[in-house]
């Protein structure tokens, strides 16, 4: 997608319970060159009050790309994912799954609940930064979103 015509930010949800990979997720995005505005959530709870603009979440934003971890509290990130996949306003927002389970059956079960992606989170720092600033170059450069009427 080329941010260049593009006025508003690219809106990105990130549902992650680690701090340090907030920091870090927060740290590559802010690195790279497309104009993005950054969300947080800390559990799967929150996440679908997010989504759904309930509470405290009413005047949030559509994302345009949603960063989904696995291993959530509250509502793991499967039911998350479940949920979304399964709600015509938000099943055309792409989801990348980016988590620590290396697991088969994992990865089968979220493409089966139609996840757009889904990468394993490496345990070394370098590693984590390139891997952030790739979902970047490839889901917001390289790929045409769906439209966000917001």
């Amino acid at each position: 997608m080329n941010n260049g015509n593009r006025l508003q930010p690219i809106e990105i949800l990130l549902v992650e319970d680690n701090p340090a990979d907030v920091r870090l997720t927060r740290e590559a995005l802010k690195e790279g060159k497309v104009y993005n505005n950054l969300n947080v959530v800390t559990d799967g709870v929150e996440a679908v009050d997010f989504l759904c603009r309930k509470g405290k979440y009413a005047k949030a934003v559509r994302p345009d790309l949603i960063l989904l971890d696995l291993n959530l509290p509250k509502k793991d990130g499967r039911e998350v994912l479940k949920e979304i996949k399964n709600d015509e306003d938000l099943k055309t927002i792409p989801v990348v799954v980016l988590t620590v389970s290396k697991a088969d059956e994992d990865v089968l079960k979220m493409y089966k609940l139609h996840a757009n992606c889904y990468i394993t989170k490496p345990v070394d720092l370098a590693q984590f930064l390139n891997i952030a600033k790739a979902i970047q170059e490839f889901w917001l450069t390289i790929v045409k979103l769906p439209p966000n009427d917001r």
